[in-house]
């Protein structure tokens, strides 16, 4: 990675381009998906000159993935696991509920070759307008959850620190699940000798990740949505009364995501082989990262544009 990272915006007409997925091949190739908080899903060209809204969902999508035939899987805080396609922005409900238990904050997904879908539920408390009260809570309620190829929906682990990105090691053997309140990158093993259990690809990040994924270049890529918060690390180890009354305070003194334009990319060992920390006045907030081909695609829940920096 480059010292100086070259970094370009590129709007869109709607706040809030959490997440950024790239088509590789096939069907738009080349073009870029993102998701507003408005419900749009938005196709960009190769070079953001060209903005198109492809669907609404009437939700909010979050994480976005790509199905072999090009249609998207969207992550809908309020709705679930949708299906859209993206020639007729026809909208299809997945999963809404597990275990007779509405979802209550989908967050991010990775689809496996045999079909598998792998997502996160951040939270069994509070949805998508409440982040700010579970992630200062630290609820830990947090679940990567499976939806196998023959629809079943099972849990695969709970009790995470507000589960939020989902990443699939190059050669499937593990699931990679973001913990933004622990600072982590959990693995979940899934094939080889360490099947069934699970363990840390990475901790101690340098802020909270957001969404993850696996790049072109085979490397778990994460965004770091902000700094780690001195005051945000007091409260996560304080009694839970206290972290309760923390969320009650007047919005202006809570604690804030400070403006950064941070992510990281790990290999299999977790060793860091990239630190992407571009210095911007233009973007902030990076809570999706996609790599594709050299250059990284980066969303954020907070700015009406995704940006892309080129290596």
């Amino acid at each position: 990675m480059s010292a100086t990272p070259r970094i370009t915006v590129h709007p869109v007409p709607a706040m809030g381009a959490e997440d950024v997925v790239v088509v590789p091949s096939g069907r738009h190739e080349g073009s870029v998906y993102t998701g507003t908080e408005e419900g749009s899903v938005w196709r960009l060209s190769h070079d953001g000159r060209r903005v198109e809204q492809v669907a609404r969902t009437g939700g909010r999508p979050l994480g976005l993935e790509l199905f072999d035939d090009g249609d998207l899987l969207v992550c809908d805080a309020r709705r679930g696991l949708l299906v859209v396609r993206v020639d007729s922005g026809e909208v299809e409900e997945l999963v809404t509920e597990v275990g007779g238990e509405p979802m209550r904050f989908c967050n991010n997904a990775a689809i496996a070759p045999d079909g598998t879908i792998w997502f996160t539920d951040s939270s069994r408390h509070h949805g998508i307008e409440e982040w700010k009260e579970d992630f200062v809570r630290n609820t830990c309620t947090g679940r990567l959850l499976r939806r196998g190829p023959d629809g079943r929906i099972g849990v695969a682990l709970d009790g995470l620190a507000f589960a939020n990105g989902v990443a699939l090691s190059a050669s499937g053997d593990y699931v990679a699940v973001a913990e933004t309140g622990a600072r982590t990158v959990v693995r979940h093993w899934v094939s080889g000798p360490r099947e069934g259990t699970r363990d840390y690809l990475v901790q101690g990040l340098p802020g909270y990740p957001d969404n993850i994924a696996r790049g072109s270049d085979g490397l778990i890529w994460v965004a770091l949505a902000s700094p780690t918060d001195a005051v945000v690390e007091r409260l996560h180890g304080a009694p839970a009364p206290l972290r309760r009354v923390a969320t009650l305070v007047p919005e202006r003194i809570q604690p804030k995501p400070r403006r950064t334009v941070r992510a990281q990319a790990y290999d299999d060992r977790g060793t860091l082989v990239h630190d992407l920390d571009v210095s911007t006045p233009d973007f902030h907030m990076v809570t999706g990262v996609r790599e594709h081909d050299g250059r990284v695609w980066l969303g954020s829940l907070h700015e009406p544009a995704v940006a892309v920096v080129d290596r």
